[in-house]
């Protein structure tokens, strides 16, 4: 096991604010920038100063990105990073296990994901320093801390307006043509009282940027996508029709045509019926054309079979697709998803940790098989961990203190641990990773810039992140 400890080095090729966006015509009228003519602006930068440039260090190596959001907030002590020699309460009840990096455990509920840990890099010093579950998620999923932190149920607008990873990487590393930057699935991350957390869409971007949201729902053979599936009546003919009468009714509304919020309308419609007019895109949300063996390997849960239609998502061109943990109508109101405050061993062992190990090993498994992995980034995260002593519910509070993320692929090392929580898993002992350093890897690995500038909806220039790219564990 290679164990690295320690700050990573800040991505810094000593480029300027605006000078980057402004070599090479980077179209800012139209708020998109080229990425060729962005790396080429870097190199040249680092050149002048001696310095490395982006690519040096593995700048670029994923072209997708799949990203696993545990909602809820799984304990570090029972998955990534187990205690075997702290107290029981501590510890729980499972054993840690080796796996196929000589030196490196991790808990006993997760021996597909053991066998595999070549394959992965375990952050194990992550932090927000925020227990409430909707103003951590923020930090996470925008990179940019909320404020004030420590708000529960929290709702999306300013000052807490960061775009999300996904719209973040839609607007800077577009798909192709017909096909949507980046989706989420299978549906927003809410808390029970119903409230949709902030970051998850484009904020201060404009609607115009926020990712795909596809709603799905379970079924006996799969996944039901509703956004996607044509009623059994209206076949492909029919909705070309309707697309035309639309652009028949918008041209003889001039007004309302030139209305913003009619233009953001437009853009999205325009995305949906390339969608659905395309086969090649339609048949990537084709679950049933996997074999068998392929479904029942990624689990037929909600979890596995989103994991599997990220795979073909990304396939098929996406650039990111997050893949949210699923909330149904029937979680436990005091013990939803992975928010385990009561009898947190039953729940991991019967219903959290046996669909996450299978369908995660499942992807990477396959990736690797096909060639894929070097290319694809693909990490598991949530929005903080659990408090570093079981109580006498036989659960875990909120814990943003120390927690713990796996990725694998694109361009990160394998068979690797990189910082280390304490004796308890309590708070951080080396190796300290803040969600913006955990965002400017990703960006550095999907070839854009975290120093990177862009403007928002009102013109104003913002940076891709604040962070500093983790340099040892690529």
């Amino acid at each position: 096991m290679i164990d690295v400890l320690g700050p990573g080095a800040r991505l810094c090729d000593g480029s300027t604010r605006r000078q980057i966006l402004r070599i090479g015509g980077l179209g800012l009228a139209t708020g998109s920038i080229g990425l060729p003519a962005l790396l080429q602006a870097h190199q040249a930068r680092a050149q002048e100063h001696g310095l490395p440039g982006p690519a040096a260090a593995g700048f670029g190596r994923a072209k997708a990105c799949i990203v696993i959001f545990l909602m809820g907030g799984p304990p570090q002590h029972s998955t990534w990073d187990p205690k075997p020699d702290a107290p029981e309460a501590v510890r729980g009840p499972f054993a840690a296990i080796p796996t196929r990096v000589p030196g490196l455990h991790i808990s006993e509920l997760m021996p597909n994901l053991a066998q595999i840990a070549d394959r992965l890099c375990i952050l194990r010093a992550v932090a927000t320093d925020d227990n409430a579950h909707s103003s951590s998620g923020y930090y996470m999923l925008t990179g940019v801390p909320h404020r004030p932190k420590q708000v529960e149920n929290a709702n999306p607008g300013a000052p807490n307006d960061y775009p999300s990873l996904p719209a973040l990487v839609g607007r800077l590393a577009p798909s192709p043509a017909g096909l949507p930057g980046s989706i989420r699935l299978p549906h927003r991350i809410f808390n029970t009282d119903g409230s949709v957390w902030p970051g998850q869409d484009a904020g201060f971007l404009g609607r115009a940027a926020d990712p795909w949201l596809l709603n799905g729902l379970p079924t006996a053979t799969g996944l039901s996508i509703q956004e996607i599936e044509l009623p059994a009546e209206l076949d492909a003919l029919r909705v070309d029709r309707r697309r035309r009468l639309l652009d028949e009714l918008a041209r003889g509304l001039d007004a309302i045509h030139d209305d913003p919020t009619a233009r953001v309308l437009d853009t999205h419609v325009e995305r949906a019926h390339a969608l659905l007019g395309s086969p090649a895109a339609r048949a990537a949300f084709d679950l049933d054309a996997e074999p068998d063996s392929v479904r029942d390997r990624y689990g037929r849960t909600p979890l596995g079979s989103c994991t599997l239609l990220a795979r073909r998502l990304i396939e098929a061109g996406v650039r990111l697709v997050q893949v949210n943990w699923y909330r149904g109508p029937d979680e436990p109101p005091m013990n939803p998803c992975w928010d385990s405050h009561i009898d947190e061993p039953n729940r991991l062992k019967n219903v959290l940790v046996p669909p996450t190990d299978q369908a995660l090993s499942a992807l990477i498994d396959d990736l690797a098989a096909s060639g894929r992995l070097d290319e694809t980034l693909v990490v598991c995260l949530a929005e903080f961990g659990r408090s570093p002593q079981l109580d006498a519910a036989g659960g875990r509070g909120h814990w943003g203190h120390v927690f713990s993320v796996a990725l694998a692929g694109g361009g990160i090392r394998g068979g690797l641990v990189y910082g280390a929580s304490d004796k308890h898993a309590a708070y951080p002992k080396d190796g300290l990773v803040r969600p913006e350093d955990l965002t400017a890897t990703i960006l550095h690995c999907l070839g854009i810039a975290p120093d990177a500038e862009y403007r928002d909806n009102q013109g104003r220039f913002q940076v891709a992140s604040r962070g500093q790219v983790i340099r040892a564990i690529l």
